[in-house]
């Protein structure tokens, strides 16, 4: 029998949410999907584990800093057809911050912003399905 083998990328993204309600966004800077907006993250590096590579892209894209620590998960999305440039598995992180967090487009994001939850551009790839989990996930503001 012949054994046929996909080649699968393995990335990280972060919801980063706010006290106040609101969710951190790049606008993406390459294709795909260039110029729509979706979670901070990115391509994990050889050796790397997805927490460290979600920590590592969110001070990279969007000048955020904090500890893998403060990363819990979120889960795991590998649909095959999730990106256009192939298979591509994800795993999503959480992080709560407070109001007026500083933040600084870098590396692939062309421009960051808060955005409040209730008023959300469409999103790339599944990005709106892992928001919705993560927000599951999070405590309701106070």
């Amino acid at each position: 029998m012949t054994e046929t083998f996909e080649t699968i990328h393995y990335t990280a993204d972060v919801v980063v949410t706010t006290t106040d309600g609101h969710v951190l966004l790049i606008e993406r800077g390459w294709d795909p999907h260039k110029g729509q907006h979706a979670l901070p993250g990115g391509h994990c590096d050889r050796g790397e584990t997805s927490r460290n590579a979600a920590a590592r892209e969110l001070a990279e894209e969007a000048g955020v800093y904090a500890t893998p620590a403060e990363l819990p998960q979120v889960g795991v999305w590998d649909q095959p057809d999730r990106d256009p440039r192939g298979r591509y598995v994800t795993v999503a992180y959480h992080l709560t911050v407070l109001p007026g967090t500083a933040i600084k487009a870098g590396d692939d994001a062309a421009a960051v912003q808060w955005w409040p939850l209730n008023d959300l551009p469409s999103l790339a790839f599944d990005h709106a399905d892992i928001l919705t989990a993560a927000l599951g996930l999070a405590a309701p503001a106070a």
